[in-house]
């Protein structure tokens, strides 16, 4: 069974980190899921979603919003150096940042691991390991574009969450599937979000 390392960031973009944990535990995939104290701001203005602070609180809350998948997420705390993801003995498969700051994204480039996910995220690349960002920013600005290109040279895939429109979507879900089905092909596990090109 796979285990992929979920963090979530103080960007918006919920609704597609959401989304993906969703997909993930239905999939029967193990989720470490991590995020920070602004992602859980964030959670609450654009889904009503309240995550809670204690990381057993959080996963009782989780299995009631999604009802519940038999214990395969894990949530831990944004400063729990003992979580698994915190060593490159125990990485995982993949991590994904979904949606990530530039403030995170500009942490690992530069090599700064001071929190849970800044630290899982140098450990997959040191580990060389899939490690997917998709920073939510508009405009880019040189410093941001700088990071993601030196982050892309370390291995890294960044992902803009930029739907797309020609499966003509009709709703705002149709929207964030097209991205989280592109997420999940990168991860290589098999979706029926969105068909694939040219396989209609």
């Amino acid at each position: 069974m796979k285990t992929i390392t979920l963090a979530l960031t103080g960007a918006s973009g919920m609704p597609y980190g959401m989304r993906l944990l969703e997909v993930l535990l239905k999939s029967g995939i193990h989720v470490n899921l991590v995020y920070s104290q602004a992602a859980q701001i964030v959670s609450r203005q654009e889904m009503d979603l309240a995550l809670p602070a204690r990381p057993q609180d959080a996963e009782r809350a989780l299995d009631d919003y999604f009802g519940v998948y038999n214990g395969k997420l894990k949530v831990y705390g944004i400063q729990d150096w003992n979580a698994p993801m915190a060593s490159g003995s125990n990485p995982g498969h993949a991590m994904v940042i979904c949606p990530c700051t530039m403030g995170t994204l500009g942490k690992i480039a530069a090599g700064i691991g001071d929190d849970l996910i800044s630290r899982a995220a140098d450990v997959m690349l040191k580990e060389k390991r899939p490690l997917i960002l998709l920073p939510r920013e508009m405009p880019f600005s040189a410093i941001h574009l700088e990071n993601m290109l030196k982050l892309s040279h370390a291995g890294a895939t960044i992902m803009p969450p930029n739907p797309g429109f020609y499966h003509q979507p009709e709703t705002i879900r149709d929207l964030v599937d097209f991205v989280v089905a592109r997420i999940l092909d990168h991860l290589d596990i098999e979706q029926s979000l969105i068909p694939k090109w040219g396989s209609a």
